[in-house]
């Protein structure tokens, strides 16, 4: 009897199935393209020739994230359409921080087994979150690593590049005691903290990700796979009149962890942690999981997805804007003279 030969397919890489799925990346990606673009899905570099007309001294500002475990909750519910644009978004805040203006998304999606359709539910949640930043999707890699990955799993990284002029560059140099510290509402954990989250939900407590939560007002999976917020045009718009001295995106670490990597040495952020309301899935998640308050503080956003410092005089004017354009804003605290560090205060 004839021995089949080895060959790529039966090693484990289909490349009929990706090329299954270039083709239905294609229209995803072209659907956020722009004049800038130059050149098309499949060539071995993406081409971009930005409009730098506004710009006197344009500086770019590129950033690099992942999304983490959240990714076990779209292998669990079979839902892979959120967790692209998780990545974008995080990817977006990052930059706008420090006042940059997206240009274009890159995406590397390394996965077990290829299959078209599920990699055609992430790039949907790329290009989502593309367009609503008005970026391009500009190219990606999609890696198929049968003996890397778990069957059904997958892993994503995100590459963004944006464009600011150098004098608008904001990193917290300017702030002085006396500012205050305006927290922008978050919508639950975003991309952080999910592996204690996980763990509190599905092993602790012992939910199902279906099972129906009443202070939640939704199943606990549900409630968790929240994509996590853009906020890139409502401070475009805080921006314009507004003059910030420091943004810090909440991400892992919480409050303390980001707000410190903005301020300046002799400086101290106080936080009041009575000024906003902290949301139902952070409350059940430390009831269930019988989580200390510095924890879980350590560990999620607690209610707080982006911060803004700013002169106290410009407090009501940004509030207003803020809530003009759908946020949930409060102050949450002030800078004071000391080390730099940032304290809760109850």
């Amino acid at each position: 009897m004839k021995k089949d030969k080895l060959n790529y397919a039966r090693a484990g890489v289909d490349i009929a199935a990706g090329d299954q799925a270039v083709e239905k990346i294609k229209s995803l990606a072209q659907a956020t393209f722009n004049e800038s673009v130059l050149s098309e899905i499949g060539s071995f570099g993406g081409f971009f020739k930005p409009d730098l007309k506004a710009f006197e001294n344009p500086v770019f500002i590129s950033s690099a994230d992942g999304v983490g475990s959240k990714l076990k909750l779209a292998f669990m519910s079979n839902r892979h359409d959120t967790v692209g644009e998780d990545l974008v978004n995080h990817c977006v805040n990052d930059i706008l921080v420090h006042g940059a203006t997206p240009l274009f998304f890159l995406d590397y999606i390394g996965i077990g087994k290829l299959k078209p359709e599920i990699v055609a539910e992430i790039i949907e949640g790329f290009a989502r979150g593309c367009k609503n930043a008005r970026m391009a999707l500009l190219g990606g890699e999609t890696a198929e690593m049968n003996d890397f990955y778990q069957p059904g799993e997958y892993d994503l990284a995100g590459f963004i590049l944006g464009l600011v002029d150098q004098d608008n560059v904001i990193n917290g140099k300017n702030i002085r005691p006396g500012d205050v510290i305006v927290g922008l509402a978050s919508n639950g954990p975003h991309t952080n903290g999910y592996t204690l989250a996980r763990k509190i939900a599905f092993e602790i407590a012992g939910f199902q990700f279906e099972t129906p939560v009443d202070e939640l007002g939704m199943p606990v999976g549900e409630a968790l796979l929240m994509t996590h917020k853009s906020y890139l045009w409502p401070i475009k718009t805080l921006l314009r009149d507004i003059p910030v001295r420091g943004m810090a995106h909440i991400t892992g670490g919480g409050i303390a962890g980001n707000l410190v990597r903005i301020l300046p040495d002799n400086t101290r952020a106080v936080i009041h942690k009575g000024n906003w309301p902290v949301l139902p899935i952070f409350q059940w998640l430390k009831k269930h999981g019988d989580i200390d308050d510095d924890d879980m503080f350590e560990a999620f956003n607690m209610g707080i997805g982006y911060v803004v410092v700013l002169p106290e005089g410009d407090a009501e004017r940004a509030l207003k804007c803020l809530r003009r354009e759908g946020e949930q804003p409060y102050i949450i605290g002030e800078i004071e003279s000391g080390s730099k560090k940032v304290i809760f205060k109850s």
